[in-house]
């Protein structure tokens, strides 16, 4: 089969090399999908730089979200048949074969084409755990995205507007701001012709927002806490802005607002009851239409070294997805 690898440690366009490699088998307690679509993640962008929490030997293949077709399982294996639509999530999906273990596999939902549900799992369950199980988001809350134009922040908006809150997505430029119209944000403040924490508050009364969704960081994180409500959250979910901010338990306690970290992948781990039950939820919303990913482009899967690269570049709106097969 032909794999993508890193083979040295840089940014994506020079450090991935297509490769020939032999054919994976599913051990017990795995399935083996033949990849259909793999949805781009700020975490590719890190595995190439060599960044990311998890550093796999060289040369790996990173990719960490998919939709395909199940095509061989392991013994013990009852979630998942030969034959079955999935997604999932695993670092070195991008490839065109692909081991998961069985629990990292879910039913890809129907209303859903393989592009969009390749960009289901990562972002909407990182929206969903942030906003629900995290923050404990209220119908009636306002609650602040920022990167609402981006992967997750969409998602986010989009669960926090099914939610009943009303949202106020913040974006990079005029471009991005009907994107994050379009997945249900009330309001849209361009950061780079607004001042974030006026309009917040401007739009709150003076209030400032019940609950903040930060994939950015530095100093999106640092605006946050001047505009975050009375008994407010702010839930750290990532650093794509490139600084990891410091938190200043002084001010914390001054204003009485929290700040909750988001590993979403420790759920996965250590509470996949949980992961399964979002899934479930997240498959309903899809059906009644309240949620959908936005995919902004499609690549070959020749191009996906490109499509790495421009996500790290930080210019993307939505998702981009590469086109395996």
């Amino acid at each position: 089969m032909r794999a993508w690898h890193v083979v040295r440690h840089g940014e994506p366009a020079e450090v991935l090399e297509l490769a020939d490699v032999a054919d994976p088998t599913p051990a017990p307690g795995q399935v083996l999908v033949a990849v259909r679509t793999v949805a781009v993640n700020f975490p590719d962008v890190l595995l190439a730089r060599g960044e990311y929490q998890v550093r796999p030997p060289l040369p790996f293949s990173p990719g960490i979200e998919l939709c395909g077709q199940v095509v061989a399982v392991g013994a013990g294996v009852t979630r998942a048949s030969v034959g079955d639509r999935v997604v999932g999530s695993h670092i070195g999906v991008l490839a065109e074969l692909a081991v998961l273990e069985e629990r990292e596999v879910f039913p890809a939902p129907a209303a859903l084409d393989d592009t969009e549900a390749a960009a289901l799992t990562i972002g909407y369950q990182t929206a969903w755990f942030g906003l629900h199980r995290r923050a404990a988001l209220q119908p009636g809350e306002t609650l602040l995205v920022h990167a609402a134009a981006g992967g997750v922040g969409s998602a986010a908006v989009q669960l926090g507007a099914a939610a009943g809150a009303r949202v106020i997505g913040v974006v990079g430029s005029a471009a991005k701001a009907e994107v994050a119209r379009t997945a249900g944000a009330d309001v849209v403040v361009d950061r780079s012709t607004q001042d974030v924490v006026a309009e917040v508050k401007a739009q709150t009364g003076g209030a400032g927002a019940d609950v903040v969704f930060d994939p950015v960081g530095g100093s999106a994180f640092e605006q946050s806490t001047r505009c975050v409500a009375f008994e407010g959250r702010i839930v750290v979910v990532g650093f794509a802005g490139g600084t990891i901010q410091a938190v200043n338990a002084g001010h914390a306690l001054v204003k009485n607002y929290g700040v909750l970290g988001l590993h979403w992948a420790l759920y996965a781990q250590r509470r996949p009851e949980l992961v399964d039950a979002a899934h479930v939820e997240l498959t309903r919303l899809i059906d009644a239409g309240r949620i959908r990913p936005v995919v902004t482009d499609v690549v070959a899967f020749e191009d996906a070294p490109g499509a790495v690269q421009r996500l790290a570049d930080g210019g993307t709106t939505g998702r981009l997805v590469v086109r395996v097969a």
